[in-house]
């Protein structure tokens, strides 16, 4: 299908509605237009353009679109290989059955045929490009295969009844379908091996073995690249591994490096705050021992006073009585007077001295 300008713009070469074939110079309705059996015009999009733009983008990525024209050339192929197994049925039907070894003689003629048409197609082909020796060897061995085919006639000619001899037997050609016949002269078999349409589809099928080959070897690169990016991922993720738990076991390394360090440190604490604590209960044991040696202290003296100020009061009474009973009572009454007084004056010197 041929499109205008404007479609042009629009349309890319990686649009569905383009023929990938036809980007990879091998879509039937192109090879066989003109022929016999013309397909018509291809119900996607044909255009040089678009064909040369595939080319340079496919010199720079893979497209993959050999896929696409083999499973189009594919299905073509198929079509044809089933018209041609009906074509051999009719005939079968139609013609007179022969033996098995009949059958086989008028198989070499045919085959021998189609030898024979080929070379001349060949050496057609080379006389219009100007290799004239070329072409010369091919007619000769055109004229061995020749001898060969009448041989092969006569003794298909000998194994069958003269009124068999004379009906025309057909032949289907296994490339393109069309009908041979066993007497065919060399100037009809050179048409047809030499023709457009059967060299067409000797073109397409030749393509299709290209696009299958081609195909398996991309599919296979495929699977290597897509192995070996898998086999780089589970080698990064491998790494990956190693390296976190490598981490990990750094992160635990530190972290017991600082629980130790944490307990030493906790441990000298300790350490210093029992030292502190020993060294606070000695001093208030201290403290107190000192306190209660300097009460003791005390203490006694305060007893010492008492018991001196008894001692001498007691001394003072004896003497008191002992005067009163000696002297009168006037003198008894002065010295108890100046006794209370010493005794009072006494008393306020061991008040002062505590």
């Amino acid at each position: 299908m041929q499109m205008g300008d404007e479609t042009r713009q629009r349309v890319k070469f990686t649009d569905d509605r383009v023929c990938k074939s036809h980007l990879l110079d091998c879509c039937p309705h192109d090879i066989l237009a003109g022929t016999r059996m013309d397909l018509g015009e291809c119900t996607k999009i044909h255009d040089l353009a678009l064909r040369a733009d595939y080319e340079i983008a496919s010199k720079e990525r893979d497209l993959f679109f050999e896929l696409d024209a083999m499973d189009h050339l594919e299905s073509f192929i198929a079509e044809c290989d089933r018209r041609t197994e009906l074509a051999k049925k009719r005939l079968a039907e139609t013609q007179e059955e022969i033996s098995a070894e009949v059958s086989a003689k008028a198989e070499k003629v045919h085959e021998l045929n189609e030898e024979i048409g080929k070379l001349l197609a060949k050496a057609e082909q080379l006389g219009a490009e100007g290799n004239v020796d070329e072409s010369q060897k091919i007619l000769m061995e055109v004229e061995k295969v020749r001898a060969k085919k009448k041989e092969a006639e006569e003794e298909y000619r000998n194994s069958m009844p003269a009124s068999s001899f004379q009906q025309q037997k057909l032949r289907v050609c296994e490339v393109c379908s069309a009908y041979l016949g066993l007497h065919d002269n060399d100037r009809r078999l050179a048409d047809h091996f030499g023709g457009k349409l059967h060299l067409g589809f000797i073109q397409i099928r030749e393509k299709l073995d290209q696009l299958r080959k081609t195909v398996a070897e991309k599919q296979e690169k495929r699977n290597q690249d897509r192995l070996r990016r898998r086999e780089e991922r589970e080698r990064e993720e491998r790494l990956s591994r190693r390296s976190g738990s490598r981490t990990r076991d750094r992160r635990r390394s530190r972290s017991r490096d600082r629980r130790r360090r944490r307990s030493r440190s906790t441990s000298r604490e300790r350490r210093k705050s029992s030292r502190s604590r020993s060294r606070d209960r000695h001093r208030r044991h201290r403290s107190r021992s000192r306190s209660h040696s300097r009460g003791h202290r005390r203490a006694s003296r305060d007893r010492s006073a008492k018991y001196k100020f008894s001692r001498e009061r007691t001394s003072r009474e004896e003497s008191w009585e002992h005067g009163r009973s000696e002297r009168g009572a006037a003198d008894w009454r002065l010295e108890s007077s100046n006794g209370k007084m010493a005794s009072r004056r006494s008393e306020e010197k061991e008040a002062g001295e505590i």
